[in-house]
């Protein structure tokens, strides 16, 4: 099954994945920049990445812009080579951006991965996956007890 929906979600456009976020995203534009959800969109994915649909595991969906950053355009004279306002690559990736939102909202959770979920015109929408390092559940947890021992 987990096959299937890898591949499915490898290339949405050609695939039933398209039709069904079309839908989801007319609901997600309307909701706040940060939503906590029951369950992964992409449960093969969120797997992969280490969630466990247990206790002390915890998905949140955040919305972040879209594109490269404009630098305040200087005041002072140069030439427009020199400007530096177009063109300007920030040192974060959106997603990284999107995963400190996320931290700054839950501070007693950590961040342990994140994915894509889908992007349109203006927004990306990455599913930020959070672990609770005092669950108990955690921190006997084999595959990511090592985060209750930070």
């Amino acid at each position: 099954m987990y096959r299937y929906m890898k591949q499915a979600w490898r290339k949405p456009d050609d695939s039933y994945v398209r039709s069904l976020m079309r839908k989801r995203v007319i609901v997600w534009r309307r909701q706040p920049t940060i939503v906590r959800v029951d369950k992964p969109t992409r449960i093969d994915r969120a797997r992969r990445l280490g969630y466990k649909a247990k206790k002390g595991f915890v998905v949140v969906r955040v919305r972040v812009r879209r594109g490269g950053r404009r630098k305040p355009r200087p005041r002072m004279g140069r030439r427009p080579k020199r400007m530096g306002v177009s063109k300007y690559t920030p040192a974060k990736s959106i997603k990284l951006i999107g995963e400190e939102r996320v931290a700054r909202k839950y501070p007693n959770l950590e961040v342990l991965s994140s994915y894509w979920v889908w992007e349109d015109g203006r927004s990306k929408w990455y599913e930020v996956i959070l672990v609770d390092p005092n669950s108990p559940s955690i921190k006997s947890d084999k595959d990511v007890g090592w985060i209750s021992k930070k």
